[in-house]
């Protein structure tokens, strides 16, 4: 590997003495003493002379490829020894020239750059310090071209007298945060175009923001580039540098139909009042997880409909029945639906007035009676069973990778009894956005759990159990009874066959008005939508999926 070392300004002091980093001798009576002290950084900072020639001498050893040497004119020799040996083993550069410079524009040399990078060893952290720049220059075989970059050093001063690097991983790249190294990784061209799962192109306020981000699942090796690679803590990766660039690759192939989401974005816009309203929904092919609609409102605003986390409500009793079904209970047996529960202090209540102390089970879910699924959640499950529940057999909770940011669904174990009643019915600490609801109907209709995903060939995490066949055919059978008798009943008419529902009204504290939510499959098709401030469930959630229901997955 070539090395070198950029010029230093005349008047730069030499660097004899360096090289000894953590340890120096005490004199007592002329003699060295047998107790040698730990070099350690001092509350003030060093001298410009002394800092550049501490700059110069740590980048020459860099350069050079002694990292030990360079780590020991650090405050953190054996970190910056492995750090800076990984940094040449990862991105094995044909050549590094390192070229010391002088203050950061606008800071002289006793005061911090205001520019300084998130993360970097900045004045502004230490006042004890000299901040000082040098230009990088790292080469690569197979290209002409040389990664640049100005890096930030700050010095410190040592209880020895002898000024120090203060260390951190931004000292290799000033945009890397503490703990990042790169590394030389395959790379793929921006995608040019999407297209649909029929081969269509799609093109949407709402998705060509959203599909920029996008990245095949499977890509030819040979068609690949190779770039200097970080890899974020979010497990995103930012190309720092690119080697050899990759070759253009067709559209990207994605799981949506252009017809249904078509249908969905007109839907999403009606429910929110043309979009004044935030509002989102997700329809999913129940039988593969793939995602065949994403709609949000505002159409160019954040990605609700997977980042949200809000509470679904009523919906999620679809979660909360299935956890009574597996307990034994049964669709037919009478679940008394009483006005008012009192659960430690807090009452809680239905949307209806009056006692219902003949209802079965499955009409307390097709009317959505809170105060019969508190009552009957305290009765037979334990603390925690409907959430583990949720995960096991929902998939709720894990991080899905879909093909696109995801704020992961919540549904923790409560604490104490009022929490425990509140997550019965979709309030608490639960969090969930439309897929996530959208993926519980899903598995409703499938019988079994596919995480849904965007991208064709993403690998698909399972659930560690499937629901019993009792309770399938329990929920199937309460889900219709809400799409046909039930508080659905309106939105869904003309479309009940092979389908079911469940509304849900979220309240959230300082709104004026609830949250409204739906959820619905019908065939091989499963949909959820959410409207912020919509009110109860289906009069503004419930008839956009609708919407998209009545025009089916035709695949």
């Amino acid at each position: 590997m070539k090395i070198g070392i950029g010029v230093v300004g005349a008047g730069m002091l030499g660097v004899a003495g360096l090289g000894a980093y953590n340890i120096y001798g005490s004199l007592s009576d002329g003699n060295v003493s047998a107790e040698p002290k730990t070099r350690t950084v001092v509350a003030e900072a060093p001298a410009a002379d002394l800092a550049a020639t501490g700059a110069k001498a740590f980048l020459e050893a860099w350069a050079k490829g002694d990292y030990e040497a360079a780590g020991k004119l650090t405050d953190k020799p054996d970190t910056a020894n492995s750090e800076l040996r990984t940094f040449q083993d990862r991105l094995k550069p044909s050549a590094i020239t390192l070229t010391p410079g002088g203050a950061p524009a606008a800071a002289s040399s006793a005061s911090p750059a205001p520019s300084a990078p998130s993360g970097s060893p900045s004045a502004a952290a230490d006042p004890n310090s000299v901040p000082l720049t040098f230009k990088a220059k790292v080469e690569f075989a197979g290209t002409a071209t040389a990664w640049t970059y100005e890096g930030r050093l700050n010095l410190v001063k040592m209880s020895d007298g002898k000024a120090a690097v203060q260390w951190a991983s931004s000292v290799l790249n000033p945009k890397l945060k503490p703990g990042e190294l790169p590394d030389v990784k395959p790379i793929t061209a921006k995608v040019t175009g999407v297209v649909d799962r029929k081969g269509r192109k799609l093109n949407s306020p709402t998705l060509n923001g959203l599909l920029a981000t996008i990245k095949p699942a499977e890509v030819n090796p040979g068609d690949a580039g190779s770039g200097v690679v970080v890899t974020k803590a979010n497990g995103s990766q930012e190309t720092l540098f690119t080697i050899t660039e990759p070759k253009p690759g067709p559209p990207a192939k994605v799981t949506l139909d252009a017809t249904l989401q078509a249908e969905a974005e007109k839907a999403v816009q009606a429910a929110s009042d043309g979009g004044k309203l935030p509002a989102s929904l997700v329809a999913i092919e129940p039988t593969t997880g793939n995602i065949l609609a994403i709609a949000n409102a505002p159409a160019t605003g954040q990605n609700r409909a997977f980042l949200a986390a809000i509470a679904p409500g009523s919906t999620m009793k679809v979660v909360s029945v299935a956890a009574f079904l597996e307990a034994g209970v049964k669709p037919d047996d009478v679940v008394a639906c009483p006005e008012t529960l009192n659960v430690s202090g807090r009452t809680f209540k239905n949307d209806f007035t009056g006692d219902r102390s003949d209802y079965k089970l499955s009409q307390d879910f097709a009317q959505s009676c809170n105060t019969a699924m508190i009552k009957k959640g305290q009765e037979v499950l334990k603390n925690g069973d409907m959430e583990n529940l949720a995960r096991d057999a929902f998939g709720i909770g894990p991080t899905w990778k879909t093909g696109l940011p995801l704020a992961p669904a919540s549904a923790p174990v409560p604490n104490g009894a009022t929490e425990r009643a509140a997550q019965m019915i979709g309030q608490g600490k639960i969090t969930m956005n439309a897929l996530t609801m959208a993926s519980v109907s899903a598995t409703v209709q499938n019988g079994t759990f596919k995480q849904p995903i965007l991208v064709p060939g993403y690998e698909q995490q399972t659930a560690a159990r499937t629901l019993s066949p009792a309770t399938l055919n329990g929920l199937r059978q309460m889900m219709n009874l809400t799409a046909t008798q039930g508080t659905a009943a309106d939105v869904m008419r003309g479309i009940t066959a092979n389908a079911g529902a469940k509304t849900g009204t979220a309240q959230v504290d300082g709104q004026k008005d609830d949250n409204s939510w739906f959820t619905a499959y019908r065939g091989n098709l499963a949909v959820a939508a959410e409207v912020g401030g919509g009110g109860h469930g289906a009069a503004a959630a419930g008839p956009a999926a609708a919407a998209v229901l009545k025009l089916g997955n035709n695949g």
